[in-house]
């Protein structure tokens, strides 16, 4: 086994290499933190790992233009556990992810995945919609700033983060935040 081969397995992060938003190879990281084996990943679509397929599609598309511009994509979303005793369990998790090719960002990638449940366990249970609001108020963005990233308007998101602090009992948006970061 080489060097390389060693290190992507062995690696203390989820290590996920990606062809057409699927799973091309993946390191025991990743198959621990999803509860799953290598079998279960490879050939897969990432769409396995999502709460939902609704998630999955706009995740895809709000990372397109920002793979297109950059290269690089990071974010913080909910995943889901495939199989095991936790399956279909839900945490947040750190995912970032290199385009091999800007003009085509889907067609290859290397992506890696850090389980932030330790620090940030889901604690409520939320929508889809709540979670991508909840994640953009994590990162300190507006109302205004969130509406623009997920393409609806600034009310709305105003409307889920009302929904957001009724749900972790907040009073402020400042409390709201510290509550998410914190898996109150």
């Amino acid at each position: 086994m080489s060097d390389y081969q060693l290190a992507f397995d062995l690696a203390p992060v989820g290590l996920v290499l990606s062809r057409n938003r699927s799973i091309l190879d993946c390191n025991q990281h990743v198959c621990e933190m999803f509860g799953a084996t290598r079998e279960q990943l490879i050939g897969q679509s990432f769409m396995i790992l999502y709460p939902s397929v609704d998630e999955y599609e706009r995740i895809g598309a709000r990372m397109l233009p920002i793979l297109n511009a950059t290269g690089m994509y990071s974010d913080n979303r909910i995943m889901k556990r495939v199989d095991g005793r936790t399956k279909g369990e839900i945490f947040w998790c750190h995912v970032t992810g290199r385009a091999l090719n800007r003009s085509a960002p889907h067609e290859a990638g290397i992506w890696t995945f850090e389980d932030l449940s330790a620090t940030r366990p889901v604690t409520a249970e939320l929508t889809a919609r709540e979670r991508e609001v909840a994640a953009h108020l994590m990162r300190g963005l507006t109302s205004k700033e969130i509406g623009r990233a997920l393409a609806i308007s600034h009310r709305t998101v105003e409307i889920y983060r009302a929904r957001l602090m009724r749900k972790f009992k907040a009073s402020t948006t400042a409390d709201l935040v510290q509550k998410l970061m914190a898996g109150e």
